[in-house]
């Protein structure tokens, strides 16, 4: 072996390390189910929480619950702290340019609809257009249907191809001057496709377009700049990235947000009010309407401070040389489809083992303690695109490693024994 050999592998051994320590966080992993120890790979729907994370949840309801920007009484002053702590934090993790810019809502869906309602409502007309894609999750689909419904605009959906990738060429197509909003998963739920997002962006830009990014699968994998993407948008949810579940982040840029209407009614959100008119909060309350989960926001906050400390390159290699050798282990299943085989791909791996039906297949998994995602994953575009009613579909962390790979590997071919 040559010293750069040697050098590479101790940087392997290294990382593997770390992330076994990562993995001792986690409180939740070292179960058995059903009498065998818990692998859980059904993180794209709900990642697992670091000890830190609970941690610092706990000791704001045990210490600190009141609620926020109202009280004078220390209590509410330290919630109020803690509070805008965490949009500081998560401003941060964006690279917003300040913290006006980043809202907070219940998940990606709500912010997704936030836009929807407010902006989309403020600038779509009859004969106007939202182009989307087809690999989208339905909550940047059905939120652009309702609008465009409403205010008599269509929604466009761009082709992907047979390998999980959007048709560039198409999308560009796509775009005409009647495309006021285009909408665009940042990695893919159901296939793992990490879109190349800043491109797309640019080309709706000089389309005339404003640009919303869902990136509630990003968030988890990837550095994300929204000063470099330049998108006018952002969504994430604090869930699939180690955080609160009922926790989410909407960024927009500020010229947007300032002009758009509020999204909802209600305290928080106002200056004035009579019965003849009511005059509204700047950003970011304005979109802010009534008692936020304050205890979520804290949570998603101390979940950044967790993340800023690991390092994101080590993580990203390790994700990415994991996805890799389970891509490798489940080829080599006889009657094994991959759905999904994007060149840039995150931590996802969807698939069909013959004629066994997805849930089936997550049944039998569980059994055996492995915890996988069936069903169409809120993409039935995606599974009437590849022609299957359901995938099952494994999904990665960091706290993943080749053992949990090799268990579900074990539990496929025992599901094989057990449908032949």
């Amino acid at each position: 072996m040559t010293g750069s050999q040697q050098g590479a592998a101790a940087e392997r051994t290294n990382l593997v390390t770390d992330i076994a320590a990562l993995r001792a966080d986690f409180p939740i992993l070292h179960q058995e189910i059903y009498g065998k120890p818990l692998v859980y790979l059904d993180s794209a729907a709900s990642a697992q929480r670091p000890q830190a994370v609970i941690d610092a949840m706990v000791a704001h309801e045990q210490r600190n619950h009141a609620n926020i920007h109202r009280g004078v009484h220390l209590l509410s002053q330290r919630s109020t702290d803690a509070f805008e702590y965490a949009r500081d934090r998560v401003r941060h993790f964006l690279n917003a340019p300040n913290a006006r810019e980043v809202i907070f809502t219940r998940g990606t869906t709500e912010s997704i609809n936030l836009v929807a309602a407010s902006f989309g409502r403020m600038v779509l007309g009859p004969g106007d257009e939202v182009l989307v894609t087809r690999m989208e999750h339905h909550s940047n689909i059905v939120p652009w249907q309702l609008i465009c419904e409403q205010t008599g605009a269509r929604l466009v959906p761009a082709p992907i191809t047979p390998s999980g990738e959007i048709d560039i060429e198409a999308f560009e197509q796509c775009l005409t001057p009647r495309t006021k909003i285009v909408a665009i998963v940042h990695v893919s739920n159901a296939l793992g496709t990490i879109n190349p997002v800043k491109e797309l962006t640019a080309k709706a830009h000089a389309a005339g377009a404003t640009v919303l990014l869902d990136g509630a699968q990003a968030a988890p994998h990837l550095q994300i700049d929204v000063q470099d993407l330049d998108c006018d948008f952002y969504a994430l949810s604090g869930h699939k990235m180690f955080g609160p579940t009922g926790i989410g982040v909407l960024y927009g840029k500020q010229a947007l947000l300032d002009a758009m209407p509020p999204y909802q009614g209600g305290g928080e959100m106002i200056l004035t009010v009579t019965f003849e008119a009511t005059t509204y909060s700047p950003l970011p309350h304005k979109f802010e309407a009534g008692t936020p989960n304050i205890t979520g926001a804290i949570g998603l906050g101390a979940t950044v401070d967790y993340l800023a400390g690991i390092d994101l390159a080590a993580r990203q290699q390790y994700e990415d040389e994991l996805l890799a050798y389970a891509t490798a282990q489940l080829r080599e299943i006889p009657g094994l489809r991959i759905i999904g085989e994007a060149a840039q791909k995150a931590s996802v791996l969807s698939f069909v083992l013959g004629d066994i039906h997805a849930h089936d297949l997550g049944t039998i998994l569980d059994r055996d303690g492995i915890a996988v995602r069936t069903g169409h994953h809120c993409a039935m575009p995606v599974m009437d695109y590849f022609g299957v009613p359901a995938t099952a579909r494994a999904s990665f962390a960091f706290y993943n490693n080749r053992d949990d790979v090799d268990r579900l590997v074990t539990g496929l071919e025992h599901a094989m024994e057990l449908f032949s």
